[in-house]
C-alpha cells in the first residue's frame, strides 16, 4: 500500500481512528456472546456445528458493517484514492499475494520439507482440500476466520490509521495489540469448558496467546502495508492457521494429514 503519496488534509485524528479500531473489535466479538446460539457453555464444545454456523453468520455481519463504515469514511475523507484500493480489495495483486505466502512459508521450511517430501504428506493435499469443504471446524479455522478477521483488522482498520497519518510504528506494532486483546475472550471459553484446569494455567495460556497473536498481527499489518493486498494477508492467515505455530523441533502435522484431528487455530478469534 503506497503511503508515501500526498495525503489529504487530516480530518480524522489518530485518536478517532484508534477509537474506531476498538469499536470494531467489540462489534466483532460481542455477537459471539449475544445469543444462546453463539454463546459458549460448559455442555457445548466450540466445535459444535450449530454454534460454528451461528458464529460465522454473526461475525460476517459484523465485518460487513464495519467495512461499510470504513468505506464511507474513506469516501468522505480521501478524494485521491479509491476506497477499494486503500482497503486492499482492488487490484487483487496475485503476484504480491504469492510472494507474501512464500515468504511466510520460510518459517515452516524445515517441517514442510519433512512432512510433504520425506513423509509423503503431499499425497494427502487433494483429500485435505475436500475435507476442508466438508468440515465446519476446518472451514471456520482456514476460511471464515482468516477472511473475516483480515477484512476487519487489516482492511477496515489500517486505512483509517493511514488517513489519520498515524506513524508506521503505531500502525504496525500498536494496532495489532487490539487484534491480540480481542483473542482474550478465549479465556472465558476455556474456563467454561475446562473448569478442572487451574486458573493460573488458563491465564498463562491467554497471555501466551496474546503475545503470539499480537506478533502475528504486526507481521500481517506490515504485509498489508507493503503489498496493498487483502488477498495476501488472508492467504497468509489461512496458511498459518492450517499449519499452526512454527516449530523449531518436533513433528508438524498439517490439518490435511488423515492422522490429524480438528484443533483450534492459533490465530483465530472464532
Amino acid at each position: 500500500m503506497e503511503t508515501t503519496a500526498a495525503s489529504p488534509a487530516a480530518e480524522l485524528t489518530t485518536l478517532q481512528a484508534s477509537a474506531l479500531m476498538l469499536a470494531y473489535s467489540v462489534i466483532y466479538v460481542l455477537p459471539l456472546y449475544a445469543s444462546d446460539a453463539t454463546r459458549p457453555s460448559p455442555s457445548r464444545s466450540r466445535d459444535d456445528l450449530a454454534a460454528i454456523r451461528a458464529r460465522v453468520r454473526a461475525v460476517t455481519l459484523s465485518t460487513v458493517a464495519c467495512s461499510v463504515v470504513t468505506l464511507i469514511t474513506i469516501y468522505r475523507l480521501d478524494q485521491q484514492h479509491a476506497a477499494l484500493y486503500l482497503m486492499g480489495y482492488w487490484p487483487v495483486r496475485l503476484s504480491e499475494s504469492a510472494k507474501a505466502t512464500l515468504l511466510t512459508a520460510i518459517l515452516f521450511a524445515g517441517p514442510l520439507y519433512e512432512s510433504l517430501l520425506i513423509d509423503g504428506g503431499w499425497r494427502h493435499l487433494g483429500s485435505g482440500l475436500q475435507h476442508l469443504w466438508r468440515s465446519w471446524p476446518e472451514w471456520r479455522n482456514i476460511v471464515a476466520g482468516p477472511v473475516t478477521e483480515e477484512c476487519l483488522f487489516r482492511s477496515a482498520v489500517v486505512p483509517l490509521l493511514v488517513l489519520a497519518k498515524a506513524s508506521p510504528v503505531h500502525t504496525i506494532f500498536l494496532s495489532p495489540l487490539v487484534f491480540g486483546v480481542a483473542h482474550m475472550h478465549h479465556f472465558y471459553e476455556f474456563r467454561l469448558t475446562n473448569p478442572e484446569v487451574p486458573i493460573w494455567v488458563a491465564l498463562l495460556r491467554t497471555v501466551i496467546q496474546l503475545a503470539y497473536t499480537s506478533v502475528f498481527g504486526a507481521y500481517v499489518t506490515f504485509l498489508f502495508l507493503r503489498t496493498g493486498s487483502l488477498l495476501a494477508v488472508v492467504l497468509v492467515h489461512a496458511f498459518c492457521n492450517s499449519l499452526g505455530l512454527p516449530r523449531v523441533w518436533g513433528y508438524m502435522e498439517p490439518y490435511w494429514l488423515p492422522t490429524n484431528t480438528s484443533r483450534d487455530s492459533p490465530f483465530g478469534l472464532l
